[in-house]
């Protein structure tokens, strides 16, 4: 589950992804109910970016008393049954989420030093995840709108068990699962697909040698900046 990613910055929206940035201020790092841009196509084919909170169904809005659930990322499997993201599934709100990496967690054996039985897993570390030689790339997303005109997003994911990369992240015991980069030459044609099921058939992960991935454990109490 990928709950924590860069955004780009507001030029590389204008240079790389061709729209003119949203009004309004976003953080250098985006977790769950922080604001980040977002790509979209109108029923023209015309992309622009807008401010959207990460999680389909921000914390805010569930209702009082309601269990609390995750939304940040919708399985690509059950995404035309959920509740919180069938209907904008069935209608083609897909959308581009820009970074320049996302974090996933990995969860070293620490039975060799003593500190835990082996084969337990360890301490968790965070690890960046980009795409080499690209300053930016996007995400395959879910979007939608509120009576109140805000927007929300999350992002779709695929099993990713059998990939040499993205296996090694998750707690041990759970689920393998990875968000989807798609390929700049796809954007428009993600962007402008409107038939769930072709929607699907971008829905696949890039060669693990097409990745970049390190260490990068967060400082904990260290602010996060605005993005540029």
């Amino acid at each position: 589950m990928c709950t924590n990613y860069a955004p780009v910055q507001r030029r590389i929206l204008r240079e790389i992804f061709g729209v003119e940035p949203p009004a309004g201020v976003y953080k250098a790092e985006t977790y769950p109910d922080y604001a980040a841009p977002i790509v979209r196509a109108d029923d023209h084919g015309s992309h622009s970016a807008a401010l959207a909170s990460f999680g389909m169904v921000p914390r805010a809005r569930i209702p009082p008393g309601a269990r609390r659930y995750d939304t940040t990322n919708a399985r690509s499997e059950t995404v035309g049954e959920r509740p919180a993201f069938a209907r904008c599934w069935r209608q083609g709100q897909l959308c581009l989420i820009p970074a320049t990496a996302f974090y996933e967690f990995a969860y070293p054996d620490q039975g060799t030093d003593g500190a835990a039985p082996a084969g337990s897993p360890g301490k968790p570390v965070r690890w960046r995840v980009w795409l080499p030689g690209e300053p930016a790339f996007g995400i395959a997303g879910l979007w939608r709108d509120w009576p109140d005109q805000a927007l929300s997003f999350t992002m779709l994911t695929v099993n990713s068990a059998q990939h040499p990369l993205m296996q090694r992240f998750h707690k041990p015991g759970d689920e393998k699962r990875s968000v989807v980069i798609v390929p700049r030459a796809q954007w428009h044609d993600w962007l402008t697909c409107r038939d769930p099921e072709i929607a699907r058939t971008f829905l696949r992960l890039l060669p693990a040698d097409a990745l970049q991935a390190e260490p990068a454990p967060k400082v904990q109490g260290a602010p996060i900046p605005d993005a540029d």
